[in-house]
């Protein structure tokens, strides 16, 4: 998924040098997917940067297949994209098999590719896979950051909630503001990489046309997927499993994190 607007970081986030290589974090969605035996490629992007994205894939991925489609000409048309559910069901057409979801501005890892490709190949109608990041794995350096919690039963995601204020106090605790709690180190984390069955797709066009009965005039409203998500778990719709990883997550919010992901990331490829 590329075609956030990236207002906080200021320009195109999704195509910043972040690797020793002048590498994008897409491109290394594009090599750790075809190490996992990932066979096609899929960006979705906003009309805006498409051949500036195109251009780019193409230079650093030579005689690579990949297919672009534009979230801004899929559903209602507004400035602000609708949102990563909308961003999923706007390349529905071109999904026939079971599928992976990530953000093209994440780095998530080589082996998370590999345990959520392999994942992928045994799903069931209405079933689904969460690469389940460890919290320790997703903090910042300094500061304070929202993170998709995870409440699991064995390996089964129950519960997904948007927690806000996580941070590392002065004591070593880590702890959230909004809603107060005391996490520890190993909480499962959702980074907003899954495996999905094509059968997500009909349940995503349901939920889409509820949501524009109810927010189509709101201009900020967004189609998240991982509400949709924790929505179809609590009805008993969608059964989540989360597949375990001990990657480090590495992400870029505003350009002052730039230079520290670049260097977590020269420091993850080199090991």
């Amino acid at each position: 998924m590329a075609a956030g607007l990236g207002s906080r970081f200021g320009g195109l986030k999704q195509l910043a040098e972040v690797g020793p290589k002048g590498e994008a974090f897409l491109d290394f969605a594009i090599v750790d997917g075809l190490a996992a035996g990932i066979e096609e490629f899929l960006l979705i992007v906003r009309s805006e940067i498409q051949d500036q994205v195109r251009r780019h894939v193409e230079a650093r991925h030579p005689g690579l297949d990949i297919t672009l489609v534009c979230q801004d000409q899929a559903g209602p048309t507004r400035d602000k994209p609708w949102g990563t559910g909308h961003a999923v069901l706007a390349a529905a057409r071109e999904i026939s098999g079971p599928f992976l979801v990530c953000n093209a501005d994440d780095y998530y890892g080589p082996s998370t590719y590999r345990a959520l490709a392999a994942s992928a190949a045994a799903l069931l109608p209405n079933h689904a896979s969460l690469a389940g990041f460890r919290l320790d794995q997703t903090l910042p350096e300094s500061g304070d950051v929202s993170r998709g919690v995870c409440t699991l039963t064995g390996a089964e995601m129950s519960g997904l909630v948007e927690t806000h204020g996580i941070g590392r106090r002065d004591d070593g605790t880590l702890t959230s503001t909004d809603p107060v709690s005391v996490l520890s180190e190993d909480t499962t984390i959702s980074m907003n990489f899954w495996a999905f069955h094509p059968t997500l797709l009909l349940q995503l066009e349901e939920a889409f046309t509820r949501f524009l009965d109810q927010h189509g005039r709101d201009d900020e409203a967004e189609f998240l997927l991982p509400n949709i998500v924790s929505d179809l778990v609590r009805a008993g719709d969608l059964s989540v499993n989360s597949v375990p990883t001990r990657e480090a997550w590495v992400g870029i919010t505003h350009p002052a994190d730039l230079e520290v992901a670049r260097r977590r990331i020269a420091e993850l490829r080199a090991g």
